[in-house]
């Protein structure tokens, strides 16, 4: 079952209304698999170039706010991708990216400790690709009893409709579009 925290009663977010501005202070900024391998495969809107932009902005954003970021990628480990891109790392050079096998970013230990370590309940989540990692860390995320707000024009799909697809289940989910 969800976990209840203070600001949750069960409802999903978007039934409760709590659509409002929500604070730095009491949210956590997740960037999952900014790496070359995922960027040179979108094919939906945003194009690779300003999802990349749009990332970036997003990452220097929640610094200047102070805002606990988690960053992780996927099969580096193991060779079969390349490290965070370069450009976005530069935003968070005293973050090292927790590397992953997993598709579902939440079921890696280091990973959700990350999260959780936080202290933060909401999660803004930004990852690639929409229809894969985004969607299933954000899904679990929701089970776990997080809110979640995912940003729409720093993440990209494999097509337009795989990455509209995924942003309906995701809204329909109960993950707060922005």
């Amino acid at each position: 079952p969800p976990r209840q925290g203070p600001e949750r009663t069960g409802a999903p977010l978007m039934a409760r209304k709590d659509l409002g501005v929500w604070k730095a202070e009491d949210c956590a900024l997740v960037l999952i698999d900014y790496q070359n391998e995922m960027l040179e495969v979108i094919r939906s809107q945003p194009p690779a170039d300003l999802v990349e932009l749009h990332v970036r902005l997003l990452a220097r954003t929640a610094r200047a706010y102070g805002m606990p970021i988690v960053l992780s990628s996927v099969g580096v480990g193991f060779g079969f991708n390349g490290p965070t891109i370069a450009s976005l790392q530069a935003e968070l050079p005293d973050i090292e990216p927790i590397d992953r096998s997993s598709m579902n970013a939440f079921e890696d230990p280091a990973f959700r400790q990350a999260v959780e370590a936080t202290g933060r309940r909401r999660l803004i989540i930004a990852g690639l690709h929409t229809e894969i990692c985004l969607t299933f860390a954000t899904v679990a995320a929701l089970q776990e009893g997080y809110d979640v707000l995912y940003v729409a024009d720093a993440v990209g799909g494999r097509s337009e409709v795989a990455h509209r697809t995924a942003i309906d289940r995701l809204a329909a989910a109960g993950a707060v579009p922005t």
